[in-house]
């Protein structure tokens, strides 16, 4: 059991209540749901919760309340997890959500999270203060687009984007079919060309997926 408590805030009633459930029965603590980005303001104010789960867009106009809200909540309440769940691809506007940190923070597109299993894996992981990305908006946010992107290889770049995802180093080699040593080199080469001093690997790693963030998810 995790012991985690969440806020979900989507308008699809139907939808949230089998998040909710599927959360629930992993060990997370559900303590409110809610429709708009009002009530979700409301009651991460309220709860302090460790993840609250978002849809982008929410009422009254459907469009990126749910999104600003995400923003705003990373701001104010900083050790709260925020895990973007949603239908669309909003790659210029995930610089905003991530801000000053890629720690605690997700997005995740609704119709292509791999099982229930990988879901709460994913949630877990914010909550903990991780980084979770799908795969196609980590693909989409390492294309080259400036000169610090641009010195990664295609397999640099490609291993970024599996680092993003929240991959290990053993989870990399088995998707690429790289021994260990190779992916620890491309790695070191990674932090190398996006100019990240030393610091402990893992803080490191972390440093790599917001140096992309912040140079691609700018508007």
């Amino acid at each position: 059991m995790t012991g985690f408590s969440v806020v979900l805030a989507d308008d699809a009633v139907l939808f949230r209540e089998a998040v909710a459930e599927v959360l629930r029965t992993a060990g997370f603590d559900i303590r409110a749901q809610v429709g708009d980005a009002a009530a979700l303001h409301d009651a991460v104010g309220r709860v302090r919760p460790d993840l609250a789960v978002v849809d982008i867009r929410l009422p009254p106009t459907h469009e990126l309340e749910g999104l600003r809200a995400a923003v705003e909540i990373r701001r104010d309440h900083p050790g709260v997890g925020v895990l973007v769940l949603s239908q669309h691809v909003e790659t210029r506007l995930v610089g905003m959500l991530v801000g000053g940190s890629a720690r605690g923070v997700g997005y995740l597109l609704k119709e292509r999270v791999c099982g229930i299993d990988a879901f709460v894996e994913a949630a877990r992981d914010v909550a903990s203060g991780g980084c979770r990305l799908d795969p196609e908006i980590a693909r989409l946010l390492t294309r080259p687009g400036d000169d610090r992107l641009a010195r990664l290889s295609e397999r640099e770049r490609q291993i970024l984007s599996l680092i993003a995802e929240g991959r290990s180093n053993q989870a990399i080699c088995d998707r690429l079919v790289l021994t260990k040593k190779t992916v620890e080199t491309h790695i070191r080469h990674i932090l190398l060309r996006l100019d990240l001093q030393p610091e402990p690997a893992d803080h490191r790693r972390v440093l790599a997926v917001l140096a992309f963030l912040r140079a691609q998810g700018q508007p």
